[in-house]
Formats: C-alpha cells, sequence, structure tokens
C-alpha cells in the first residue's frame, strides 16, 4: 500500500468498494483459486477456467477477448487479471468504464504464494487460503541433484518453448529442470526443428496450451525420453499448487531413462 491506498501486483491503485462481493476472473488459475476459497464471491470467468469441474458461472469470453461490455454491465466490484495472461487495453478499457481491476504478476513460485495471499487479504478481505500454506509447504524443500537438461514447448508449427523469467521456468528449476532455452533473450523463443532437441535430455509437453498427446508431440523427440503431463500442474498458481509437485516429479522419475510416457 502506498499512503493508505489499496494497490495491486503492479502499484496500480484499486479504488475497491468494500466489502467486495462480485467478482469476476479473466484468469483460470485465480478463477479456480477464488472459486474454491470464495465460492459466493464469482459472477463471471472466462470460457477457459475449466477448475472447478463444476463451476457454474456467466461465461464472458476468453482471457485475451473478455467481453468487457458485459462485465461492465455485470458492474462487479472487482476484475482479477494477470499480467502476462490479459492484454494491458483491456484491463485500462474496464478501469475507464469505472470498474476496479487487481492485476497480478506471477513469475516464480515465491511470487505466485506472494501475490496470492495480497489478492486475499488485501482485496478480498479474506483470510489465507489454507490450500495456500499447504501448496508453500510442498514446494519448500530444496530441487533434486543434479539438474536435467529439458526442454518444455507450449505450441508447435511453429514450435514456441518457456523460457526465462516465467513462472513455468521457476517450477521446473524446483522440479531439477534446467531448460535448455532460457538463455534467450525472450521469455517464450520460437525455435527450429534443430533448435529444439539441443542439448536436451528431456522434453516436458504439456496438455495446454497446446494439447500435446502420445500421437501429437514425442515423434519430435525420437531418441530423447517424454513426459507427457498435466499442463495444469506445470503452468497454474492456484490449488492444484498442493499436488503438482508430487504428481510432476512422480511422472519425471517415470520418464527417466526410457521412452514416452503418459501422466497428469
Amino acid at each position: 500500500m502506498s499512503g493508505g491506498e489499496i494497490v495491486d501486483d503492479l502499484g496500480a491503485v484499486v479504488p475497491l468498494r468494500q466489502p467486495v462481493r462480485r467478482v469476476v476472473s479473466l484468469v483460470p488459475s485465480l478463477t479456480e483459486a477464488i472459486a474454491v476459497t470464495c465460492p459466493d464471491l464469482l459472477i463471471a470467468a472466462t470460457q477457459w477456467c475449466t477448475h472447478p469441474a463444476d463451476l457454474a458461472v456467466e461465461r464472458v469470453r476468453g482471457t485475451k477477448n473478455p467481453d468487457v461490455r458485459r462485465i461492465v454491465d455485470l458492474a462487479p466490484d472487482l476484475v482479477v487479471c494477470n499480467q502476462e495472461e490479459n492484454r494491458r487495453i483491456d484491463v485500462e478499457r474496464l478501469r475507464t468504464a469505472g470498474i476496479p481491476v487487481w492485476v497480478t504478476r506471477i513469475r516464480t513460485v515465491d511470487e505466485a504464494f506472494t501475490s496470492m495471499t495480497r489478492l486475499f487479504e488485501i482485496a478480498l478481505s479474506a483470510d489465507r487460503p489454507q490450500w495456500l500454506t499447504e501448496a508453500e509447504s510442498a514446494w519448500s524443500p530444496p530441487p533434486p541433484h543434479p539438474p536435467r537438461n529439458a526442454v518444455i514447448p507450449i505450441w508447435r508449427r511453429p514450435w514456441m518453448v518457456v523460457g526465462r523469467d516465467t513462472f513455468t521456468e521457476d517450477l521446473a528449476r524446483r522440479l531439477g529442470l534446467r531448460l535448455a532455452h532460457a538463455d534467450r533473450d525472450d521469455r517464450y523463443p520460437t525455435v527450429s526443428d534443430e533448435e529444439l532437441v539441443r542439448g536436451v535430455d528431456l522434453a516436458v509437453l504439456p496438455d495446454e496450451p497446446y494439447v500435446f498427446t502420445e500421437s501429437d508431440g514425442p515423434e519430435a523427440f525420437p531418441d530423447i525420453p517424454v513426459a507427457l503431463v498435466s499442463g495444469r500442474d506445470l503452468t497454474w498458481y492456484g490449488p492444484s499448487l498442493r499436488t503438482a509437485r508430487s504428481r510432476l516429479s512422480d511422472e519425471l522419475a517415470r520418464t527417466a531413462g526410457r521412452g514416452h510416457a503418459v501422466g497428469g
């Protein structure tokens, strides 16, 4: 806070009307976190907000193309967004319309814990969730050594991979993985077929945003062990963090030294 003002993760002042009773979430991770912790607050979310599975709220299109006009008509007390997942222009349009917007910034696992704590305690005036404490404990042990050189594609045609200064890179590091393309300038670099496998001992293929499957992805790594994992475990920073480390670690251990495997 600055001078008693409430600010989000980017330092922007959020003119909250307390108590917050109507929330729209434009980020799947945040939607799940709020639905699990304060289910009565959510009134709308994106079409990509798939958890909890029984979430019954209005859908306001996607993370990159939210229905700003409809959100304004819903008159929420707060809209929650993320710096990486949502567009600045949509945040500005909502704020111009008089809608308070809270933007999170999460590029490491520790930032996830801090950001989520601020969201609940400051923005929503709620207690710190028990699942967040459990998740922090789950990720506290040091990573295994030595690290394995890995690549985590998030798209193909063209290939795009996880790079530096990303939540997934930090999460992977804690799993004992050193990302082969983390030395590039881009946070999600585009690479050629040759660059994709260069210096890589393991390929980790999530099922989102690109849906890698046994028949779509592993064939690009004919001589490299491949782990097919849950994208939610690998990229979401909500309640799934409680179990993500054990699930991912188990799958990576099963994949070590052998061929393709399905996990998550």
